[in-house]
């Protein structure tokens, strides 16, 4: 019997697994339609979406299947637990890679208003957040968890960057060029708020190993 739980606990995380690659891919190509102003891409990036919101379901009947048949405890409960709110937030990063395709057909018949330089790095780190999160979770890893967290304040400044940038030497100049401007602001945006998502991931994972709650990034404290 508990090897049949471990054998659904492992096909868990290969689910996982699979819907953290297909967000990495998502934002990957959200990005890169607006790099390339592809409409194509940008259009298999909205409708490639439901796959993510469908696997999302899966993994939410799959979660509660095992808490009803398995009425697991302690540490098993607490990886079931945070597999559903990893999902969640998973969901919501592949939307916004979608809300960033989208803002790239907003302006995808004008030429961009200026070459693309922090937004693909702030568009990295995203992708190597969102990775790092899975990560820790699927190895059950502390470190690789606070790694991830670390990245957060640089995709911060970069996000301020490119809003300063945009305001500053763009809109506030020539306000003709805010139809243009304003979209690449949110692009920003979008990718930090993608980053917020894989910080919430990777402090559930602490939770989840440790049984701690370390919202704010308490636990560097205790270091």
């Amino acid at each position: 019997m508990l090897r049949h739980f471990d054998e659904e606990l492992s096909a868990l995380n290969q689910e996982i697994i699979k819907m953290g690659s297909l967000v990495e891919e998502a934002i990957y190509r959200s990005v890169e339609s607006l790099k390339q102003q592809d409409k194509k891409i940008a259009n298999a990036v909205i409708a490639d979406d439901e796959k993510i919101d469908e696997l999302e379901l899966r993994l939410d009947e799959m979660c509660l299947d095992l808490i009803a048949r398995r009425q697991p405890v302690a540490a098993d409960l607490r990886f079931i637990d945070t597999a559903m709110k990893i999902t969640t937030d998973l969901e919501r990063m592949a939307d916004l890679a979608v809300d960033i395709a989208e803002r790239m057909l907003e302006i995808a018949d004008q030429p961009l208003l200026k070459p693309l330089i922090d937004i693909p790095k702030l568009a990295v780190i995203a992708q190597n957040m969102t990775k790092g999160s899975i990560d820790a979770f699927v190895k059950r890893d502390v470190e690789i968890a606070k790694r991830t967290l670390q990245m957060e304040n640089e995709a911060d400044k970069l996000r301020n960057a490119v809003q300063d940038e945009l305001v500053n030497n763009y809109i506030v100049k020539d306000g003709s060029t805010a139809p243009r401007a304003i979209p690449l602001l949110l692009v920003s945006r979008h990718l930090e708020r993608i980053c917020d998502h894989a910080t919430n991931i990777c402090e559930d994972v602490v939770y989840m190993i440790k049984g701690e709650v370390v919202k704010h990034h308490l636990w560097k404290l205790e270091q």
